[in-house]
């Protein structure tokens, strides 16, 4: 089976390439839903997070406030690291147990979005890596259209390697200055260069 990683900056079409391929009947395993889903109220996550980091990251319905916690561990590496060692050793192993599962059913391709695929040295496990790129403006424009501020768009950036640094490390990039078009021709010329299972 060939199995796809994706990876990219924030705000630079990673969920959009993930809706592309998933379209052409690929199966997709985002990790920020997979994140979502290890922190949900009652998880093992949820209540080892809250633990670490008081009843004060979560909202009025007693769920966690996601942006809250954001800011909080984007402005402190430890806090950050902290709620890492939480949530990734969960999110690798669903996401690993996910691969298993659609090798199993016959499947002869699988997508997985790691936004830090690079940085937890996950490239060994995909046949190939995708970098989904833009231009930092571009970044910055869709981000703030998005209502975050320049602030956290700073503190996310400063938490990942380079986007430069993953167009280097990967096999194949995405350049998404374009309109949906550009991007679709662009994952049909990669997905025509994948070996056939």
């Amino acid at each position: 089976m060939v199995k796809i990683g994706i990876t990219g900056g924030i705000g630079m079409g990673k969920s959009t390439a993930g809706s592309s391929l998933s379209a052409r009947g690929i199966p997709v395993v985002d990790t920020d839903g997979l994140a979502r889903e290890e922190s949900r109220v009652g998880s093992e996550g949820f209540l080892e997070i809250v633990e670490a980091f008081g009843p004060e990251i979560l909202s009025f319905d007693g769920a966690i406030d996601r942006k809250r916690l954001a800011d909080r561990v984007f402005s402190d590496v430890a806090d950050r690291q902290r709620l890492e060692s939480i949530l990734h050793p969960r999110i690798a192993r669903r996401w690993r147990d996910e691969i298993r599962r659609y090798e199993r059913e016959g499947e002869s391709k699988v997508v997985v979005l790691i936004p830090l695929l690079f940085e937890r040295q996950y490239e060994s496990e995909f046949t190939c890596v995708l970098t989904i790129a833009c231009t930092p403006a571009t970044q910055r424009r869709r981000l703030l259209d998005r209502g975050w501020s320049q602030t956290q768009i700073d503190a996310r950036n400063a938490a990942q390697l380079p986007v430069s640094v993953k167009m280097e490390r990967a096999r194949f990039v995405v350049w998404t200055e374009g309109g949906l078009s550009s991007h679709e021709a662009q994952l049909d010329r990669i997905l025509q260069c994948l070996p056939a299972t």
